[in-house]
């Protein structure tokens, strides 16, 4: 059977010669009118870049490369016994444009789990950072310490054809991402749990379940499932979101994907992106506090709700800057928690905040998206596991994301796609062409 990269390498010459035509014959063709409004307020909806391993419906929500979260739940190869899906098999998926078969998600977890090494001077600079340092500072650092081994920043400066990058590009991203759960784990365990690390288990277990059991030690059939199921979902999410452009744009300058996939987590660290999903845990643990524990009333809850909106506050989790409807990555984490903790605390909370938030904000008024997104479910489920400490949560979606952006970046350079740099303006500039004109 052929191998990922023997496909991939089978596949690049077509989409190289598909996007030269179309370059060719329709390269002068607009795709979009940019308003002042739109230079000013973060280039939102400018269609000014190409992302081939998925696309943003406002109403139906992501899709990877054609699918919805719903067929792939469906699709994709499972272990035995689970009912969420391997994430191997969606980073075939992003790369190749096809559903695999459980051989072929078994070479990439082999692959993958091949490549389960930390080297040495990772565990001495994380262990020269304070103990308090954010993980998501931790993960950052800890990448850009294996840096020196890059195998794209050596073989450019053999002289590697450019025809080539993407095959660097892509033996790098199989070593990156057989390490990126050995250096979660990591950071979980020294931070939170006293350093005391757990081995990973044998290499015939996927990719999810040994970062499961890196985590807690236990082998609980849920855990290793809503690991499955989170990294899976949270992988891409189109090319305009900050984590995304932010390693598309380093990689364009040719950096490697250490250095890139660096940056862009440092993007998902921030609140508006990936840190939501801590924020959302901390206020439902501010609200639980101010009402002595438990589950609230419905009453209570709206009263708490209408006190955050009034203090200039947003409720967390809910809102997102292209969707305009239930995330669907949200719908599969609930039915994931009503199958597996319908009795849970924090599963009710955040049941009774879908029944409650959604009309109180259209009743604001100032919401443009008053439905939840991932970030109002995650919280919830992995405190039901065992993983309390809110910081963290931010690196299991790094891990996820990773098979995104890397995806991405193998195919920027498969397509050969320029260094990005779009031109500024000023205020002086727009006074002077609209405002005078």
């Amino acid at each position: 059977m052929p191998s990922l990269k023997e496909k991939l390498a089978a596949l690049v010459p077509v989409k190289r010669e598909e996007v030269q035509a179309i370059i060719e014959e329709h390269g002068d063709r607009r795709l979009s009118e940019v308003t002042v409004a739109q230079a000013y307020g973060g280039m939102r909806g400018v269609k000014c870049m190409v992302t081939e391993t998925s696309a943003l419906d406002p109403q139906e929500g992501i899709r990877f490369r054609g699918y919805s979260i719903p067929e792939i739940q469906k699709l994709l190869p499972r272990a035995a016994g689970d009912e969420s899906p391997l994430p191997e098999g969606l980073f075939y998926l992003l790369l190749l444009g096809e559903i695999p078969d459980a051989a072929e998600v078994a070479q990439i977890t082999a692959a993958w789990r091949a490549e389960e090494r930390l080297p040495p001077q990772v565990a001495r600079v994380l262990e020269a950072m304070p103990l308090d340092t954010h993980p998501m500072t931790q993960l950052s650092m800890g990448l850009l310490a294996m840096q020196p081994e890059s195998i794209f920043a050596r073989r450019y400066h053999e002289g590697l054809a450019k025809s080539e990058y993407w095959e660097a590009l892509f033996d790098e991203s199989m070593v990156l991402l057989g390490r990126l759960p050995l250096l979660a784990a990591h950071i979980y365990r020294r931070t939170f749990r006293g350093g005391d690390h757990i081995a990973p288990l044998p290499r015939h277990h996927d990719w999810a379940e040994n970062l499961a059991h890196m985590l807690l030690g236990q082998r609980d059939a849920g855990f290793q499932s809503l690991m499955r199921l989170y990294l899976t979902i949270l992988a891409d999410h189109e090319g305009g979101n900050v984590s995304a452009h932010t390693t598309h744009l380093v990689g364009s300058a040719l950096s490697d994907p250490y250095l890139c996939l660096s940056a862009g987590l440092n993007g998902l660290a921030g609140p508006l992106h990936g840190l939501a999903n801590q924020e959302v845990m901390r206020w439902i643990a501010g609200m639980k506090e101010r009402f002595g524990g438990g589950v609230p009333s419905r009453e209570a809850l709206t009263r708490f709700i209408w006190e955050t909106l009034e203090s200039g506050q947003v409720v967390p989790g809910y809102g997102h800057g292209v969707l305009r409807a239930t995330d669907p990555r949200y719908i599969a984490q609930r039915e994931f928690g009503s199958r597996h903790m319908p009795d849970d605390e924090n599963f009710r909370i955040v049941s009774l905040l879908y029944e409650v938030v959604p009309g109180i904000l259209q009743q604001h008024g100032k919401a443009k998206n008053p439905w939840p997104n991932v970030d109002a479910h995650t919280g919830a489920l992995f405190v039901h596991y065992g993983i309390a400490e809110y910081d963290f949560y931010t690196v299991l979606f790094g891990v996820s994301r990773a098979m995104g952006v890397l995806a991405s970046l193998i195919w920027d350079r498969a397509l050969g796609l320029p260094l990005e740099r779009p031109k500024s303006i000023t205020t002086e500039w727009i006074k002077d062409q609209v405002v005078r004109a």
